[in-house]
């Protein structure tokens, strides 16, 4: 049986301009060339330039749209052998990185490089304008554009910008993808299969990939990944500004645009922009009154799923939240808020003219109220 890959710290090949050291003399060759930014391997078809002769070969790929490399297992073709390999795994299943300070183990050799910088703590991607260095790359990518506001990616077709090309990407499919799988239940369209298979399960609300130590179910094995960090308390994504640590990337991002206050979801029928895809989603739903989450019970239907679960507690009288002084229970999380002001003595309803304070609103609301109307009868017999 082949010896799974570990990230060995040896590396005797040391750059003499920075000190960076590396396992292989081929990787220090490469390296000095982002010291003397030599690109003297320059594409016929499009000019672009490489320092190194490989990454031409690979990029002119992209002209002739050459794909060489053919997966025995699903006939896929890829034009990188390396693209390959990784793709392969995903039939496989082989974790062959293994880290040596915690045995986690990873499909690629790029996502075990970034788990252990979790364990060093090393930061080697410095910003040019402020100092602050980050952990990975990317992070570096996104702080910059608090400086620069810069977003040189450009959609051909409608002129909307981008600050990354994976953006973009991302975006140009909405002009281009063909949505040719679409749902035998509810007709709904999808690009790719493996989307449809994912959306399937919302109709048979399949569940297969459970976890192990609370048994939680989940139908997409990715969602089970990102449960199991809620045991491990592994939290790899830090932001940088204000080290508030996240177990999902996802997470991670949506918290980075609460300090760039980027809104890159713009409605359009209105024009309304939001930070999260999700609130586009939602709000687009004001527009077309589309309400997709139906009750198996009574057939109501709601534009959120949110509604839809506060409204199945009228059907199960399920009370899920239950107060950890007196054990009340209670249908809502808001409900059982609102009762924990009544042991907390809390009340942060209060009225300007006067002292009194209240704990719930509609007790400030209802005493104003009457204030108001004796006070309107009184001036009635002036």
């Amino acid at each position: 049986m082949e010896k799974p890959y570990t990230y060995k710290k040896e590396k005797p090949f040391a750059c003499d301009v920075c000190c960076k050291s590396f396992s292989l003399k081929s990787n220090l060759i490469r390296h000095l060339v982002t010291h003397t930014k030599e690109k003297p391997f320059t594409c016929d078809v499009c000019s672009k330039a490489f320092s190194i002769k490989a990454n031409l070969t690979l990029h002119l790929r992209t002209h002739t749209e050459e794909k060489p490399f053919a997966c025995e297992v699903c006939t896929k073709t890829f034009s990188l052998k390396s693209s390959l390999d990784r793709h392969l795994r995903t039939h496989t299943k082989e974790k062959p990185f293994v880290c040596d300070v915690c045995s986690k183990r990873f499909s690629e050799k790029s996502d075990l490089k970034k788990h252990f910088r979790t364990h060093t703590k090393e930061k080697r991607f410095e910003c040019n304008l402020c100092n602050k260095a980050f952990c990975e790359k990317w992070y570096l990518k996104t702080h910059l554009l608090m400086h620069t506001k810069e977003k040189p990616f450009a959609c051909n077709l409608c002129n909307k910008a981008f600050s990354e090309e994976s953006r973009l990407k991302t975006h140009l499919r909405t002009h281009t993808e063909k949505k040719t799988f679409a749902c035998d239940i509810c007709s709904k369209a999808f690009p790719q299969q493996k989307n449809l298979k994912t959306h399937l399960l919302t109709h048979t609300k399949e569940k297969p990939f459970a976890c192990d130590v609370c048994g939680k179910a989940f139908s997409v094995k990715s969602n089970l990944m990102m449960h199991l960090r809620t045991h491990t308390e592994e939290k790899p994504y830090t932001c940088d500004l204000c080290n508030k640590a996240f177990s999902r990337k996802s997470d991670f991002e949506r918290h980075v645009r609460t300090h760039t206050k980027e809104k890159r979801f713009e409605c359009d029928i209105c024009t309304k922009r939001f930070s999260e895809k999700s609130y586009l989603k939602k709000h687009l739903r004001t527009h077309t009154k589309e309400k997709p989450f139906a009750c198996d019970v009574c057939t109501k239907a709601f534009s959120q799923k949110s509604d839809l679960k506060a409204h199945l507690v009228t059907h199960t009288n399920e009370k899920p939240y239950s107060c950890g002084i007196c054990n009340k229970t209670f249908s809502w999380q808001s409900c059982l808020k609102t009762h924990l002001r009544t042991h907390a003595e809390e009340k942060p309803f209060a009225y300007n003219n006067c002292s009194e304070a209240f704990s719930l609103q509609q007790h400030f609301q209802g005493t104003f109220t009457d204030s108001y109307e004796r006070a309107t009868e009184s001036m009635s017999h002036l």
